[in-house]
C-alpha cells in the first residue's frame, strides 16, 4: 500500500512539474508579445499581462508543492537541521503538523472562496470567473498536504535526504 502511495505521488508529481513548467514557459512567450504589440506594432495587446498573473499564480502553488516535497523549502527545513537527535525529531513532527494544518487550513478556505468568487468575472477577462483563477489555492493546499502525508509515512523526519530518496523523486 505504501509503494501504492509514492507511485501515485510520484505521477502528481510529475504532473505539477508539467503544469509549472507550462506555465513558465507560456508566461515566458506572453510578455515578449505585449512587448512587441505595445512597441513594434503600436498597438498593446491587454491579455498578456492579466493573464501571466494568472499563470504565475499556478506557476508558484505548483513549483511551491514540488519544491516541499523535493526538501527544498528551507523555511521547513532549517530549524530541524540545526538541531540533534529528539529535539531534531519533535521539531520535525511540530513543523509536520504546521504544514498540514496550513495546508489543510489553504484546502478547505480555499474551496470556500472558489465558491464564494465563481460567479464574478474578471475584468481583463469577462468570460473567466474569479473563483477560477482562485482554484490553486485549494489545489495547491491539497497537493502540498499529500506530500505531507507521504512524508510521514514513508520517511525519518528531518533525516538528510539520502542520495537514493532524492534520485527516486527526480527520476519516477
Amino acid at each position: 500500500m505504501k509503494s501504492q502511495y509514492v507511485r501515485a505521488m510520484n505521477v502528481l508529481h510529475r504532473l505539477c512539474m508539467i503544469i509549472a513548467g507550462f506555465c513558465l514557459v507560456a508566461i515566458t512567450l506572453m510578455i515578449p508579445w505585449g512587448v512587441f504589440t505595445r512597441y513594434v506594432l503600436n498597438s498593446a495587446s491587454s491579455w498578456p499581462e492579466p493573464m501571466a498573473v494568472l499563470l504565475m499564480i499556478w506557476f508558484s502553488f505548483m513549483a511551491a508543492a514540488l519544491c516541499y516535497r523535493e526538501h527544498l523549502h528551507i523555511g521547513v527545513a532549517i530549524i530541524p537541521l540545526m538541531l540533534g537527535g529528539k529535539a531534531r525529531i519533535a521539531a520535525g513532527w511540530a513543523i509536520e503538523a504546521v504544514m498540514m494544518a496550513t495546508n489543510l487550513f489553504m484546502f478547505w478556505w480555499g474551496i470556500k472562496l472558489v465558491e464564494t468568487t465563481w460567479h464574478q468575472s474578471i475584468s481583463d477577462f469577462p468570460w473567466f470567473s474569479v473563483g477560477a483563477s482562485y482554484l490553486p489555492v485549494p489545489i495547491g493546499g491539497l497537493i502540498t498536504a499529500l506530500f505531507v502525508i507521504e512524508r510521514l509515512w514513508t520517511s525519518n523526519l528531518f533525516d538528510e535526504p539520502t542520495d537514493e530518496e532524492l534520485a527516486s523523486i527526480s527520476t519516477e
